[in-house]
Parts: structure tokens; C-alpha cells; sequence
């Protein structure tokens, strides 16, 4: 655990390189100056986020934003294309919010008037001139707030798509790139006792060094697309906390818990009333103890899909405490088994995307998140993969109250920039987030390091980094990649180097779609060269719903539920297989699908359309399961 707590304090470090001018965690919210040479910009540290926000006092600062289309970034660069806040002064920027003076004052911008934004949402869904926009928008809410003495705050965001600069009250708070993690700063000291202005210049802008880099088949939704906060703690907080059984452990919590601020030694009661276990640990200098918990036998009740047990587990510091409901499972794997609290299981997932296919955008809330997830369970799916970025946390969160385990992955995309050593700190970051944010849920059984990622020696070094990297963050759950197949004749084989270094034989096939078709596709078989479960990670075909034809006929419904009943012949006598995610529960918009009728701009993949109709293989897929879960009973 010492090797755990190591890393994460890396990449707290990591984090604040992400954002404009870190500070040391023993000058909360004090300005930094002289931020080199010609330039001056005061900045609030960027910490790392606090573990169960929602679990924290806080404001919700959702609601309608204004906001300011700024494609030449105006508000952002002096006519010098020089950063105002980074000028002596740090100011003229749209972020000063400011008024005219007096009537031969001229200001070229107002968010006053300006039209406004439902956030968390995208601006691409909401005005119609911004569909295809990428680029700088700023969006400005104002709220009230009372700070109290003795109390420490932090605004915290939920995800900004892709670049974010934070301004409060005309002065910077820093920056973060990454679309889908969140991040937050520290604000103590600087919110007024009254009115505040939050500022945030979201940019969507693809680029080649990013993560994802510029080639993806989603849409690129860009702005604040999911909540704000402005969260509460004491002056000494838990900032950070693991509970999960041991690896391999029915019988035992193992875990830490970290405390943060000026007051770092104290003793933490951990505890689960309802199981009638306590136990007091004491944190060393740097906050940090470690939790070991033996746990009653006979009295568990481990979560599981069928049974999606979650416990109130409150940890109690001197000057803090916190409630989290968390399950207690383990997962692990045994040749070509993966055991669920030590049972063999199928994992009869499927795949989806963070969006609503009825209405436009990100998924907005809870209600959106439940109709996708039920969705799947009507499908009798208990496993879902969270594609192909880190989804919210409420949705991970609904997948434990609801029963779904989860795979959850990071947007190492296709083909990026593998040897700049900038593209993989991101890509590392990212995958710290997410561990660092969900390593609570039971839910989440599989890390993903990414997705059809093509082999070569910079790429094996890239992703063999970050496998070593979640495996040092959480050894408790397995780590997996979608990775790609190579075809020999009528052969398709499962053969990459990197497949040595993660727990699953997991892989993307289009037999029927990009390669073959209906008629031949059976000829095929699949060779997979590890003792390892196989997972499917994706297969399908496009149908537009509604359009029927017979099923020797693309984009017919018929050629999509036909290509399924002929993949599961297929994977079926694949001896290790073990689950699979069939691509895509629902349509989803992509900006790669222009056929003017059968896509129009529709990834047409899903089993339910985008009127929510379900088309033919969404019921064939559902009898398969079916099977499965008489099989693996």
C-alpha cells in the first residue's frame, strides 16, 4: 500500500502540472506572483479531488450559464495573441466580466443579455448554430456564497470538454485539459461574502497531441457537460479514502484513508454498523493510515448483479467525518474463468455511450442515466463497458445501486502521438482520475487502458506503461484493453504483445461488417493464443430502424439481428470466452457517418434506435443471455 500511496502523491503532482501554477498545499488559496518574467497571475492551487463529492456540504452551481462565442479567443489573447492573464496587471480579459464606467466607456463584450446554456450540457445540442462548432466559448454564472472561518472551499468540476482556464471573480484559478475527469481548485480566501462570478472558458478544439487526438467516432461535445460545485470541508479534511476487500480476501477490508490540511495526525474510525465492525487507526505525518478490517463471518452479503448489497460505511476523523455506501466483492481470474466473489461468471454486457439518443447531448442527469442502464438490464445484461471515455460519477454510482458491473476506460484512442512524453502524462492522468475517483465502486470490476490501439514498439511501451500504472493505483480489479485482430486466410487470431500485459484476452471483431459478410462470415474462426478469459469487447452491424429488407441486405434490421446469430456461433466455440459488449446499445451521433439516408450523421450500430424503438437483435442478443445465465447459474 506504501507503493500505492507513493504513486498517487505522483500524480497529485502529476495534476497540478495540468494546471497553471501549482501551489503548496500549506498556503491554501493565497495568490502566487511573478509568475515569470513580464507576467503576474494569481492562481489557486489545483487539488486533488476530493473523494465522494456529492458525500461533501456543498452548492450545486448548475443552471443556466451565459455565455459568449469566442472563435478568434478574443476574450483570451491581446491583439499581440498574448494571454491577458498572463499581462502584468492579469487583467482585460472577457473573464473580468467587466461593466461599462461611464457612457464613453466602450466594452465589446457583456454576458449580460447574452443568451444562455442549461449546465452540465453541451453548447453543440442546445443552439443550432453551434452543432458543428469547435472551439472557445465562455460561460459565466453567478452565485451567492457565506464562507465561514475555520471552513476550507473548493470548486470542484464534474468534466469541461477538452481545455479549461477558471477565473473567479476576474482572477485566475488555473487550467485543465482532459474532456471526461474532473478536477478542482482550491478557493479558500477568495470567495466574497455575497455575490461571486465564475468564469470558464470551455475549448472543444481537437488536436493531434490530445487525448483522445483528433480522429474519434463520437461527437465532440464541448462546454461544462457535467455538475459544478462549490463544496465545504473542515480546515483538516479527508481528502481520500479506499475501502474494498483484500485482493483474493472474502474475509478482510483493506484500504487507507487520508487526511489533508494543517492537523494530519489523528486517529480515523472506520466502520460498518450494520456489520458491527470498527476499527481505529492512527494517521502518520503525512495524514495517511493504512485500514485493515477483518469482517464477520457468515454475515456478508457480497454485492453481486443479483444481489447489489451496498453498506453505509462512515469514517470518522477528529475534525471530519464522511458517509459512503459501498459493496464488497472481489473479482479475479482463473485460467479462462473470471470469478466473482470466487463463482465463475459470464459478463452478458454490452456497450454505450455517454449520450442520450433521444434528446441531443451528453447524458444530462440521472433520469438519462437510469433509462440507459435499464435499458441494458432489459436486455438482461449484467455488465455494461462505458465507452470509450470515463463516464460520470453518477452513472457509476446507479451501476452499484442497480446491479451492473462495469468497464471503464480511458480515451487512448486509436492512433495518437505515442512518443511524446506530454501525450502520455495526459493519457496517465486521465487514468489516475478515473481509478482515483472510482476505486470505491463495486461495480467496477475491469480498468480499460484503451482502445484499438495498433501494435508497434512506441505503442507496446506507451500502453505497457499505463497498464504498470493501474496496476500500482488498485491491484484489487482486472485491467484490460479493446485490442484489434489480425486475419491470416479464414483464420482471425488474438496475437499482441500487449495482451501479456493485462488480465483478459479482450477484443474488438467486425466479422460480417467491415470484413466478409452474412453469407461467409461462418467460415471464419477465431484463434486466441493466451490463457486468459476472452472477452468480446466489440461486434455489430448498422441497421437503420425501421428499414427492413432480407438479411443478405446491409443497413436492414434482418442483416443485423443475422450477423449476431452468426457471431455467437462463431464465439461460442471460442473455449475461454466469458462475456462479451456488443457495439452499441443505442444510435449515437458521429460526425464519420455522412450517408445522407441510412446514417446522416447516425452511428447506426445501436440495438435501440434513436427514437427508442428496439430493433430485431436487441431481442435476439436478449434470448442469447438468456441462455448464458441458465448456463452460468
Amino acid at each position: 500500500m506504501h507503493k500505492v500511496w507513493k504513486l498517487l502523491l505522483l500524480s497529485s503532482c502529476l495534476a497540478a502540472s495540468f494546471a497553471v501554477g501549482a501551489q503548496d498545499d500549506q498556503a491554501p488559496g493565497q495568490a502566487l506572483a511573478n509568475q515569470g518574467a513580464g507576467k503576474r497571475a494569481e492562481l489557486a492551487r489545483q487539488s486533488p479531488t476530493l473523494q465522494n463529492i456529492y458525500g461533501r456540504q456543498h452548492l450545486l452551481l448548475d443552471g443556466r450559464w451565459s455565455y459568449i462565442v469566442d472563435p478568434y479567443e478574443t476574450g483570451f489573447y491581446n491583439y499581440r495573441h498574448q494571454p491577458f492573464d498572463q499581462s502584468p496587471s492579469g487583467a482585460g480579459g472577457f473573464y473580468d466580466d467587466r461593466k461599462p464606467k461611464s457612457k464613453d466607456d466602450a466594452v465589446e463584450y457583456s454576458f449580460e443579455g447574452s443568451p444562455t446554456l442549461a449546465i452540465p450540457g453541451d453548447w453543440n445540442s442546445q443552439n443550432a448554430k453551434l452543432e458543428n462548432y469547435e472551439g472557445t466559448v465562455w460561460m459565466r454564472q453567478l452565485f451567492n456564497a457565506t464562507p465561514k472561518d475555520g471552513k476550507r472551499y473548493f470548486l470542484y468540476f464534474g468534466a469541461v470538454n477538452y481545455e479549461a482556464h477558471v477565473y473567479l471573480n476576474g482572477k485566475k484559478l488555473g487550467s485543465h485539459k482532459g474532456g471526461f475527469t474532473p478536477f478542482q481548485f482550491e478557493v479558500t480566501g477568495r470567495l466574497l461574502n455575497g455575490q461571486n462570478t465564475v468564469v470558464v472558458k470551455a475549448d472543444n478544439t481537437r488536436h493531434q497531441d490530445d487525448i483522445p487526438t483528433l480522429n474519434t467516432d463520437w461527437w465532440n461535445y464541448g462546454g461544462i457537460t457535467r455538475d459544478v460545485l462549490l463544496a465545504e470541508t473542515p480546515d483538516t479534511y479527508i481528502e481520500d479514502y479506499q475501502i474494498q476487500l483484500a485482493k483474493g480476501d472474502m474475509g478482510r477490508i483493506e484500504g487507507y484513508v487520508q487526511l489533508a490540511g494543517v492537523q494530519r495526525t489523528q486517529d480515523v474510525t472506520v466502520s460498518i454498523a450494520e456489520l458491527g465492525v470498527k476499527t481505529v487507526v492512527h494517521t502518520d505525518a503525512n495524514g495517511r493510515a493504512v485500514v485493515n478490517l477483518a469482517l464477520p463471518k457468515n454475515k456478508v452479503r457480497y454485492w453481486s448483479p443479483e444481489d447489489p448489497k451496498l453498506y453505509n460505511v462512515s469514517i470518522a476523523s477528529t475534525t471530519d467525518k464522511l458517509n459512503d455506501r459501498i459493496g464488497l466483492r472481489t473479482i479475479e481470474t482463473r485460467g479462462h474463468d473470471i470469478l466473482l466473489n470466487g463463482k465463475s461468471v459470464f459478463l452478458r454486457g454490452v456497450s454505450l455511450h455517454d449520450e442520450n439518443p433521444l434528446i441531443p447531448g451528453r447524458l444530462r442527469g440521472e433520469g438519462d442515466m437510469r433509462m440507459m442502464l435499464q435499458w441494458a438490464k432489459d436486455m438482461n445484461c449484467n455488465y455494461v463497458r462505458l465507452a470509450h471515455y470515463p463516464h460520470s460519477e453518477e452513472m457509476i454510482k446507479l451501476a452499484d445501486e442497480m446491479g451492473i458491473l462495469v468497464w471503464a476506460e480511458v480515451p487512448v484512442y486509436w492512433t495518437i502521438s505515442w512518443e511524446k512524453p506530454e501525450v502520455y502524462a495526459n493519457a496517465a492522468q486521465q487514468l489516475t482520475d478515473l481509478v482515483v475517483r472510482d476505486k470505491n465502486r463495486a461495480s467496477v470490476i475491469i480498468w480499460s487502458i484503451g482502445n484499438e490501439t495498433p501494435v508497434s514498439a512506441p505503442r507496446n511501451a506507451f500502453m505497457g506503461k499505463l497498464a504498470d500504472t493501474v496496476r500500482a493505483l488498485d491491484r484489487t480489479r482486472l485491467v484490460g484493453a479493446a485490442l484489434e485482430v489480425h486475419r491470416t486466410g479464414d483464420v482471425v487470431t488474438v496475437e499482441d504483445p500487449l495482451a501479456e500485459k493485462i488480465d483478459l484476452a479482450s477484443f474488438n471483431e467486425y466479422a460480417g461488417w467491415y470484413w466478409s459478410n452474412n453469407k461467409e462470415m461462418l467460415k471464419f474462426s477465431f484463434k486466441v493464443n493466451y490463457n486468459k478469459p476472452v472477452l468480446v469487447t466489440e461486434f455489430g452491424a448498422d441497421a437503420l430502424g425501421g428499414y427492413h429488407a432480407d438479411s443478405d441486405t446491409k443497413w436492414s434490421e434482418e442483416y443485423q439481428d443475422q450477423l449476431y446469430k452468426n457471431t455467437f456461433k462463431l464465439l461460442d466455440a471460442i473455449p475461454g470466452l466469458r462475456g462479451m459488449t456488443p457495439w452499441v446499445l443505442t444510435d449515437f451521433r458521429s460526425p464519420r457517418r455522412p450517408h445522407p439516408y441510412f446514417q446522416d450523421f447516425w452511428n447506426r450500430k445501436g440495438l435501440i434506435s434513436e427514437t427508442g424503438k428496439k430493433k430485431q437483435a436487441f431481442y435476439t442478443l436478449k434470448s442469447y443471455y438468456e441462455q448464458k445465465q441458465q448456463q452460468y447459474k
